[in-house]
């Protein structure tokens, strides 16, 4: 079962209180809520400049990439990857959100005043394979500094 519907269950699934977090998504003039990173998905959280072209990277190789977060004024990305791999991240310039952090999390497929969905869960469970990610972020990466050399 796939959708928004799905998408909810998916991502309430995580929280202490499940019909708590529904609530907020419902009743809240936010639609938004806090979740824990760790449980289901962590997230590694990439500036923008580097996120986008990442993403752009992740969508011609993927037919789906895992969720992927916006933040306030486009500044921040976060890509929903697999438990346990914010332990393990060694990667510079990158945060992450694992055991014992919380992600504002919107309802799926709606927006909120600063956080949005660019790819929104579509309640299957699909994550961003880490490593995908990180050679994502190298091409990414390549072409920006690319992008520098001809200008400069």
């Amino acid at each position: 079962m796939t959708g928004p519907k799905a998408a909810v269950e998916w991502l309430a699934s995580v929280a202490p209180d499940p019909e708590a977090c529904r609530w907020e998504w419902e009743r809240s003039p936010r639609g938004v809520a806090l979740l824990p990173a760790g449980k289901a998905w962590d997230v590694l959280i990439l500036s923008a400049e580097l996120g986008y072209p990442t993403l752009d990277v992740l969508t011609r190789v993927l037919d789906q990439p895992g969720p992927v977060l916006v933040d306030f004024g486009d500044a921040r990305m976060g890509f929903f990857v697999p438990a346990g791999t914010a332990a393990r991240w060694l990667g510079t310039g990158v945060r992450t959100a694992g055991v014992g952090t919380w992600i504002v999390v919107p309802y799926p497929g709606r927006s909120t005043g600063g956080v949005r969905w660019l790819v929104a869960p579509d309640g299957s469970g699909t994550l961003t394979d880490p490593a995908l990610l990180e050679l994502a972020m190298h091409e990414a990466a390549a072409g920006l500094a690319g992008e520098g050399d001809r200008r400069g």
